[in-house]
C-alpha cells in the first residue's frame, strides 16, 4: 500500500482508496457489535431474565471495556511488529476472541444448564464478546488518528461510520431474513431460536474474514516514518509522561467537552439496546412473554428497525462527509435533535411500519455519534499517547451506559415496568445531548516542536 508524499498539518493526504482499507475490518467488528445491541434483550428474556433486572446484563460490558480499553490504547501506544504493525496486533487477538464467544452466547441455552447457570453463562459471554469487540474495534480509530491529516479526517470517520452502519445492516436483518426463509423463530423453554443462533455464526464468520483483509492490507507507520510526519518520536513505555492521571489532568477542553455530549447519547442508545424489543413487542405485537410468536416477532421486527437505523446512518454519514468542517457542530446538533424526536416517536407509534419514520430519525444521530466525537478529539491532540487518549475516551462510551444500567433498577419500575416508556427517556436524554454541543471549542493540535 502506498502513500502521496503532499503533506497537510505535517501528515500526507493519503489516496482514498487507503482510507478505506484503514477502516475496512470495521464492517466486520460492527456485525458483532450490533448483533449483540439487538439481540441482547432478547436473548436474556428468552434465557428466562426479569425484565425488571435486564439492566445487570447490560453493565458487565461496559464496565470491562472502562477498564480494558485504556490499556489497549497504552500499550498499542508503544508497540511494535515489524509485520503486523501497532493497531493491528490488538485487532487480530480481539477479532479471534469475538468469533468464539460468538458461537457461545446464543447456545446458552442449549447446554443444559438451569435457568440461572443459563443467565450467568450468558453474562459472562457477553462480557468476552463486548470486551474483544472493542480491543478490536479501537486500532480502527488509533490508526485514522496515527495516519490521518486533519484535512481527510472527516472524510476517514464518516467512512468508517458508513462501513460500521453497512455491518450493522447486515448483522440486524438476519433474523428476520432466515425467519422468512424457513428457519426456526421459536424454540423450547430457555432456548434460543435457530434464527438468532444462525445470524451469531454467519456475523463471526464475517468478522473473521474482514479483519485479516485489514490485517493483511493494513500498513502503518514506522517509527521513522511516524517521526518524520508528527515531528516527534514514537513513545516509549519509559517516557514518564503516560500515566492515565496525567493524561487526563493534560488533556485539551475539547476533550472533556465532547465527553459530557456523548455521556447523554450513549445513556439514551443504552436504553433503546436494553428494552428496544420489549418496547416493539408491547407496542406493535401486544406481546411480553417472550416464549410466544408475537414477542419473538417483535424482537425479528426490532431487528429490522435497527437495520432501518443503520441504512439511515449509512447515508446521513455519506452527507456528513461532505459537510465542511466549520460546519461539524451545526451537523452534530442537528442530528443529534432529529434523533431524539426520533426516540420520543416510539413512544406514540404503535403502526409497525410507522417506526420506520422513528427509527430512520434515531440513525441520523447514530451517524453522527460515530463521526464527529472522534473528529473533534483527536484534531486537538498533537499525536502523543494517541492510542492511550483513544482509550480513555471509550471511557465516555462505557460510563454512561453502566450509568443507565444501574438507574434503570429503579427507573424502570417507577415508569410502571413499561418498555416504551424508556425509549421515551432515550430522547429526552438525546435533546439534552444535543443542547450539549453548544458547549463544545473546537481546538486544532498544537503544532509539533
Amino acid at each position: 500500500m502506498t502513500h502521496t508524499t503532499t503533506k497537510t498539518n505535517g501528515l500526507p493526504n493519503l489516496p482514498l482508496s487507503t482510507i478505506w482499507m484503514l477502516s475496512f475490518g470495521f464492517l466486520g467488528v460492527q456485525m458483532a457489535f450490533s448483533l449483540q445491541s439487538s439481540q441482547m434483550g432478547r436473548i436474556f428474556q428468552t434465557l428466562g431474565a426479569d425484565p425488571t433486572k435486564l439492566g445487570f446484563f447490560f453493565i458487565l460490558p461496559p464496565l470491562a471495556g472502562l477498564v480494558v480499553q485504556p490499556l489497549v490504547g497504552y500499550y498499542s501506544d508503544r508497540t511494535w511488529t515489524k509485520r503486523f504493525g501497532r493497531r493491528m496486533p490488538y485487532l487480530l487477538v480481539g477479532a479471534i476472541v469475538s468469533v468464539i464467544v460468538m458461537f457461545l452466547l446464543p447456545n446458552a441455552g442449549s447446554f443444559g444448564f438451569s435457568t440461572t447457570m443459563a443467565l450467568w453463562f450468558g453474562a459472562i459471554t457477553i462480557l468476552f464478546m463486548d470486551l474483544s469487540s472493542n480491543v478490536a474495534m479501537q486500532p480502527f480509530k488509533m490508526v485514522v488518528g496515527d495516519m490521518v491529516n486533519q484535512e481527510q479526517k472527516s472524510y476517514a470517520y464518516s467512512i468508517q461510520s458508513f462501513l460500521s452502519n453497512t455491518g450493522s445492516v447486515l448483522a440486524t436483518v438476519f433474523p428476520f431474513l432466515l425467519t422468512f426463509l424457513g428457519v426456526a423463530n421459536t424454540a423450547g423453554k430457555g432456548e434460543v431460536p435457530a434464527s438468532v443462533v444462525w445470524s451469531f455464526y454467519v456475523g463471526a464468520a464475517v468478522l473473521v474474514v474482514f479483519s485479516l483483509i485489514a490485517v493483511f492490507n493494513v500498513r502503518e507507520y514506522d517509527d521513522a516514518t511516524y517521526e518524520l510526519y508528527h515531528g516527534r518520536p514514537l513513545n516509549t513505555p519509559d517516557d514518564g509522561n503516560g500515566g492515565f492521571l496525567t493524561l487526563l489532568k493534560h488533556a485539551p477542553k475539547t476533550f472533556w467537552m465532547v465527553v459530557i455530549t456523548q455521556f447523554f447519547c450513549w445513556m439514551a442508545f443504552q436504553y433503546l439496546w436494553t428494552y428496544g424489543t420489549g418496547a416493539v413487542a408491547a407496542n406493535v405485537f401486544h406481546a411480553s412473554d417472550p416464549t410466544t410468536q408475537g414477542f419473538q416477532n417483535g424482537g425479528n421486527w426490532f431487528g429490522i428497525l435497527s437495520a432501518v437505523y443503520a441504512i439511515a446512518a449509512v447515508v446521513w454519514s455519506l452527507l456528513l462527509s461532505k459537510l465542511p468542517a466549520q460546519f461539524n457542530k451545526l451537523g452534530y446538533a442537528i442530528s443529534l435533535v432529529l434523533g431524539a424526536i426520533g426516540f420520543m416517536s416510539v413512544f406514540f407509534v404503535h403502526a409497525q411500519y410507522g417506526l420506520i419514520i422513528s427509527f430512520i430519525l434515531i440513525g441520523i444521530s447514530w451517524a453522527a455519534m460515530m463521526a464527529y466525537p472522534f473528529i473533534m478529539v483527536t484534531n486537538a491532540l498533537d499525536g502523543d499517547h494517541m492510542g492511550t487518549y483513544l482509550g480513555l475516551f471509550n471511557g465516555s462510551i462505557c460510563l454512561p451506559q453502566i450509568v443507565a444500567s444501574v438507574a434503570s433498577f429503579a427507573l424502570f419500575p417507577a415508569l410502571g415496568s413499561h418498555f416504551p416508556a424508556m425509549i421515551l427517556v432515550s430522547g429526552i436524554l438525546m435533546f439534552i445531548g444535543a443542547l450539549s454541543v453548544g458547549l463544545i471549542k473546537e481546538a486544532p493540535a498544537p503544532a509539533a516542536e
